[in-house]
């Protein structure tokens, strides 16, 4: 895969040029004519770039301002500035800004690419000379699975504890269950965080391709192999390897995933010598492994060398209690993608109906469903009717006497449960249930709690439990809580939308005492 280069500069000329001479290189462009565009590509691309081709002369926000702004963000991407003849002051005063070479204008692309492999190299080292084991502050943890229920606290348990060591974990359960999840959960609450999570679904690889797809292959190693290719499990190097329905797996194949696993090293397709891996491997099935064993249809060895740890994912119908977070956690994810904000309220009646039915297709099945009531629905408030499916399934179920038909807090009006209520399970936050005998909401942030707890979604209230007006630096808390819930811990974002500098957003998350709490 050819590294991708971010190029900045506001004059197309300039651009173009820089562009044509890096992709000759073998390299992917990305181009922005502003500094402001710059950083939202960045943003967008999520650590995607090799290096980053900087002009320091540009309208607006200047490659000074950029690379302050890069540094704030913690990016590890090198960058190369330009500069005219001339302005070798400007280079050096970069340099002390941490760029890491300039070139200069007009540029020389031999001189230009050497630069790039230079700083491409210096990246590779940089990364695994500072830890590559470093957990990254928007790792998917244990935290983020929401659920309350008590059939999944001992899996959780035994996924944390798993998630601290390499042994191999076979995750089982039906489809739907979440079994994904709990693997980038386990990746992102071990050591191996800052490396990569490749995934991999074993029944939708080409039988052709498996092999080559797993363990990558040479140039000229078959017909149409133009090029050397990376596998899945170099790709994983350092980092974690999800093979989801492994079950799927040719028994030919099997036997180079047990020599991978056992040697910890792969075979690609056509090379002449074996190469050494580093990964971290989590398998999952919806088949009964050991049943495919005793039909010859799955190694023995293999089973063995995967089930070290297995973890059974419970499907919906055994864990009905997580129905009601998992519906506001859809209502909050699908309402911000589809625009459907609005939505503030959810009928008793919806509940009943939900949890009476079984669910076959598990999570994934509530997620559709939900999904297609926000679509369908033409108020602020979900009810049966948005649920046709359902109704079809369930010809004879009738609502019990308890399901009011008045309206609840619904999940667009509240976050989404990050963790279980259960005292086994860490919380982010002390909170409480609110609810009735028919309902129980579930539990809101400091933001959102005491009197206004019973309002809309974002209504902070002035008076406080004792009667009182309440501190401003309460308030303020609660606002910087409130934003960064809302933009997902964008810190930008959220110091671009509370109207303050992100340097002046730290601060207060310091003065304030949330700094633990939310970052």
């Amino acid at each position: 895969m050819a590294d991708k280069i971010l190029i900045v500069d506001d004059e197309p000329v300039q651009r173009r040029l820089l562009e044509s001479a890096l992709v000759k290189g073998g390299h992917a462009v990305v181009a922005a004519e502003t500094g402001e565009q710059a950083l939202e590509l960045f943003e967008e691309h999520q650590g995607a770039f090799a290096a980053i081709v900087l002009d320091l002369v540009m309208p607006g926000l200047g490659g000074m301002e950029v690379m302050e702004r890069l540094a704030e963000r913690g990016a590890g991407v090198p960058v190369i500035v330009q500069t005219a003849q001339g302005g070798i002051d400007v280079v050096v005063q970069a340099m002390r800004n941490g760029a890491f070479d300039f070139v200069v204008k007009p540029f020389a692309p031999d001189k230009l690419l050497k630069t790039i492999e230079a700083a491409i190299r210096y990246k590779g080292v940089s990364k695994s000379m500072e830890s590559a084991r470093k957990k990254p502050s928007g790792a998917f943890t244990f935290q983020d699975i929401v659920t309350r229920s008590e059939a999944m606290q001992p899996v959780l348990a035994m996924a944390r504890k798993a998630a601290d060591s390499n042994i191999p974990v076979l995750i089982e359960g039906e489809s739907g269950t979440g079994k994904e999840l709990i693997a980038r959960a386990m990746h992102g609450s071990s050591d191996r965080a800052g490396g990569k999570l490749v995934t991999v679904n074993c029944g939708a690889l080409p039988e052709n391709l498996v092999e080559s797809l797993l363990f990558g292959h040479e140039k000229g190693a078959f017909t149409g192999a133009t090029d050397k290719h990376i596998g899945k499990f170099e790709e994983a190097n350092g980092g974690t390897l999800f093979l989801d329905e492994i079950g799927e797996l040719p028994l030919d194949l099997q036997v180079k995933l047990l020599r991978a696993i056992q040697e910890g090293e792969i075979d690609p397709v056509g090379a002449k010598k074996p190469v050494k891996v580093d990964v971290r491997l989590v398998s999952a099935t919806n088949r009964n492994l050991f049943e495919e064993v005793s039909k010859g249809r799955f190694r023995e060895d293999l089973f063995y060398r995967l089930s070290v740890l297995p973890l059974v994912l419970p499907p919906l119908r055994e864990r009905r209690e997580d129905i009601e977070p998992l519906v506001f956690h859809f209502i909050k994810k699908l309402g911000r993608e589809q625009k459907r904000q609005n939505i503030s309220s959810v009928d008793p009646a919806v509940f009943s109906a939900l949890k009476a039915y079984d669910w076959p297709g598990n999570i994934r099945e509530l997620e559709n469903a939900i999904f297609r009531a926000i679509i369908l629905c033409e108020s602020e408030a979900l009810t049966l009717a948005e649920f046709p499916q359902i109704h079809a399934q369930m010809p004879d179920f009738e609502l019990p006497a308890s399901a009011s038909r008045e309206k609840v807090v619904s999940g667009a009006s509240a976050p989404p449960l990050m963790v279980s209520q259960a005292p086994a399970m860490e919380t982010p936050h002390d909170t409480d249930l609110i609810g009735s005998a028919a309902y129980a909401a579930p539990a809101l942030p400091a933001a959102i709690t005491g009197p206004a707890a019973a309002g809309n979604y974002g209504m902070v209230s002035l008076i406080g439990s004792d009667g009182e007006c309440r501190p401003i630096t309460d308030l303020e808390a609660d606002a910087i809580r409130f934003a960064i819930e809302i933009y997902n811990g964008r810190m930008s974002e959220v110091a671009r939308r509370l109207g303050i500098g992100r340097s002046t957003l730290y601060r207060k998350l310091k003065e304030l005492g949330i700094e633990d709490e939310v970052v």
